[in-house]
């Protein structure tokens, strides 16, 4: 069993920048060569012996609700939003009980990237606890694919965290990450950014991120989900 074994995707969104994919569904649901962005995370999260994960869930949420319930090869627990959308880190502290005070990885729901060895596993191993309150998949931002945003994140040597200074970035957040539910502990109440409870544990020195082994590919747009398939058809 993995020492992180449950996990949650973010897939509340209203998805606005993929319409008009997303006029009737949420972008969760959007195929890219006809699989839906959410099993590419669900069946990355199953390889690397995930076996709990938690779905927020507000836009269009009856069919993504419906797509869930048809996946019998792990257990799937809604966190439903319908009522009020909880931005990324009130959507996190939400489905917090959930987890039972262990760490837990998060995926965005479009998170999609090649790879050759299992870039989940590698964070799930590359999880130390007892100096980390969190760890990040990034990627080197010249080598992600329809990304043309200056980047995130600047690694130290011992892989520590920090934020962009100047205009650009080495490195570009995945959309995937490990978090103990300590940092989360006194959040405020209802939506809030993920960027409150990050800027605490970089202070911290306790966020640390992990280089993808890979290519990572952003798909936000319509033309990134031709982009993607176009790869994905290369690759073979």
């Amino acid at each position: 069993m993995s020492a992180v074994d449950q996990a949650m995707i973010l897939a509340a969104g209203l998805g606005t920048r993929m319409r008009p994919l997303t006029d009737h569904q949420p972008k969760a649901l959007v195929t890219v060569a006809g699989k839906a962005l959410i099993d590419y995370a669900i069946d990355r999260l199953i390889e690397a012996g995930v076996r709990r994960l938690v779905v927020n869930l507000h836009y269009c949420a009856d069919p993504l609700e419906a797509h869930l319930r048809r996946r019998r090869d792990i257990a799937v627990t809604l966190s439903d939003e319908r009522a009020q959308l909880l931005d990324t880190g009130g959507g996190l502290a939400k489905a917090l009980p959930h987890f039972g005070g262990h760490p837990f990885l998060t995926l965005n729901c479009d998170s999609l990237w090649l790879e050759t060895v299992s870039n989940v596993s590698a964070l799930q191993n590359a999880w130390a606890p007892d100096r980390m309150d969190g760890i990040m998949l990034l990627c080197a931002r010249e080598a992600a694919v329809g990304y043309d945003g200056p980047g995130d994140f600047e690694l130290d040597q011992g892989g520590r965290i920090a934020w962009r200074q100047g205009d650009t970035a080495s490195f570009v957040w995945t959309g995937v990450q490990i978090l103990h539910p300590r940092l989360l502990a006194g959040c405020p109440e209802g939506p809030f950014s993920t960027r409150i409870f990050w800027d605490r544990a970089i202070a911290a020195g306790r966020l640390f991120g992990l280089r993808l082994d890979g290519t990572w590919l952003h798909v936000g747009t319509p033309e990134a989900v031709r982009e993607a398939e176009a790869i994905l058809a290369h690759r073979g």
